[in-house]
This record gives C-alpha cells, sequence and structure tokens, in this order.
C-alpha cells in the first residue's frame, strides 16, 4: 500500500538497461519495484514473464532478497511480497529527507481541531503500521511510535484497507492471519468479520468498539492516491470515557476533509516523496497511562 507513495521512478528505462547489461543489483531492484507495484503476492513465473528474465535468474534473486528480509514469501508457495524491511528502509530514507513534512502538518492540524490523537497507517501483510502519528495534549492516552505495528483485524485502520483489498488477497489474509481475541469485542470469525468489512465498504469507514483494548474507541477513513486508489488509512482513536463511537462519528466530516488534504499534499508536484516522511521503525510501545507533572 505504501508503493505508491515510496516507489521508484524510471522502472521502464531501469528494467530495459538492467536486461542489457546483466547489473545482478539493477536485477535486484527491477524485482523489487515491481513487487511494490503489485497488489498481490507475485510468483516466480509471473515475475519471469513480467521482467522478461530467466525463471533461474528471478529464483536466485528473490532468495537473495527473502535471505536479508526485503521481500517476504507470501501466503502461497512460491510467491513473494515487499518485506518488512524494505518498508523500514524506505520510511526510514522518507524521514530523513524531509523533516517536517506536509502528512504532519495536516495530521497536527486535524488534532488541533477534534483534539484526539491521529494517525496515518499502511498495510503490511497482516499487520498495520504506523507511519505518522501526532499525539493529543490529553493527559490520558494512548502512545504509540511511527513504525509501530498493530493487528489487522482489530484496528479501524485495519478494517478499513482490508475492505479496500481484492476479495482474493483479503481471504488469504483472514484466512493466514492469527485472528487472536484482545476484549470480548474482537471479531475472531472470519464470516463475521468478512460481514463487518462489507459494512465498512459500503459505508466508507471503520469504527474500532473497543476491539483491540478495552476502553479505546476509534474512527477511521481511506486516504486515496490521485487515480482514486487506497493506500493508507487514516484514524483517530482515544478513551471511551471521553470519546464515544458517536462521539467519533460526530468527527467524520473532519476526518475526511483531512483525508482529500493527505491525496493533494502526496500527488501534488515534489509531494511525494516528502508525504510519508516522519516515520521511526520501532518496536511498538503501547501504554495506556496518565502524564502528569
Amino acid at each position: 500500500m505504501i508503493a505508491t507513495a515510496v516507489g521508484f521512478n524510471g522502472q521502464g528505462r531501469d528494467m530495459q538497461t538492467a536486461k542489457e547489461n546483466g547489473s545482478a543489483l539493477q536485477k535486484a531492484v527491477v524485482v523489487l519495484e515491481t513487487l511494490f507495484q503489485s497488489q498481490e503476492p507475485m510468483g516466480l513465473a509471473e515475475l519471469s514473464s513480467r521482467l522478461d528474465l530467466p525463471r533461474q535468474t528471478v529464483h536466485r534473486i528473490v532468495r537473495q532478497l527473502e535471505g536479508i528480509g526485503l521481500i517476504n514469501r507470501g501466503f502461497a508457495r512460491d510467491h513473494f511480497t515487499v518485506g518488512g524491511r524494505m518498508l523500514d528502509l524506505g520510511l526510514d530514507a522518507l524521514r530523513a529527507a524531509s523533516g517536517l513534512t506536509p502528512m504532519r502538518l495536516v495530521l497536527k492540524d486535524l488534532v488541533d481541531e477534534i483534539g484526539e490523537t491521529c494517525n496515518v497507517g499502511v498495510l503490511d501483510r497482516d499487520e498495520i503500521v504506523y507511519v505518522e502519528r501526532v499525539e493529543c495534549d490529553w493527559a490520558l492516552r494512548l502512545q504509540f511510535r511511527p513504525g509501530s505495528r498493530v493487528p489487522i483485524h482489530a484496528t479501524a485502520i485495519g478494517k478499513m484497507l482490508l475492505a479496500h483489498l481484492p476479495s482474493r488477497t483479503r481471504r488469504r489474509i483472514l484466512t493466514a492471519a492469527p485472528l487472536e481475541r484482545f476484549t470480548e469485542n474482537t471479531i475472531t470469525d472470519t464470516v463475521a468479520l468478512e460481514w463487518e468489512i462489507k459494512a465498512v465498504r459500503r459505508q466508507g469507514y471503520a469504527i474500532n468498539n473497543a476491539e483491540r483494548l478495552a476502553g479505546l474507541i476509534g474512527l477511521a477513513v481511506p486516504v486515496f492516491d490521485d487515480n482514486g486508489k487506497v493506500i493508507a488509512g487514516l484514524a483517530t482513536h482515544g478513551p471511551s470515557a471521553r470519546l464515544s463511537v458517536d462521539t467519533a462519528l460526530g468527527h467524520l466530516p473532519a476526518l475526511q476533509a483531512a483525508a482529500r488534504r493527505l491525496t493533494d499534499c502526496l500527488f501534488t508536484d515534489g509531494a511525494d516523496a516528502a508525504g510519508l516522511g516522519a516515520a521511526d521503525p520501532v518496536s511498538p510501545e503501547l501504554s495506556m497511562k496518565e502524564q502528569g507533572a
């Protein structure tokens, strides 16, 4: 999902150059580019055909890339997708290049307007990775850092992004992912989750009604690229003592307006690389606590 903003330029030219001069590095780069641009895991035969490279060459490259964590083996045998280390490298590169990004400014304005923490997340296999986040000023708040990972089935962003996946890809994820129960509200039945996801697709937003943590309410809306494809989710959340489901839904117009601003800033000339900048890939830090004087 992050590929649209992180992706490489000039793929066709690089692919032709790689085939002509036989550079192993360039061939590895075009394999990564192709996986970035694919909505589903790709098999060796498909990669070989798409890149017009011998299958044994592609096999050797993907084994090397898998060995260093830049690609992952998909749920189907001998199918591959972009790996966590590649995602981390992309986020690191964008962070180093951008400083205070347009995305962060949009989130800061949204937090100032609604008074709750807001974040942007993307899909990485069966998890959601926060690529940017701005905390609210309340003493009682849930703390993550950009780069943190949360389960796909028990979060508003996760359900939102599942709703916009091809049905075959979504079924593979839901079949293979551990649908762990976190609270009494967590949806762990795949049939029930499919019904929930259909509702999310129909209504255009997703609610997390204390499904990840008891007492935590969240709301997410999609972020689109300039071609109308969902590339990320924008969400807000807060403790139920302060943010009920109805209160969260009252913030829906503000989130939708911010999502449109994100699309504008990400896909205006020169903004693509800046838009996903301030992520700090680290292990999740999760604590509900009061931060007093």
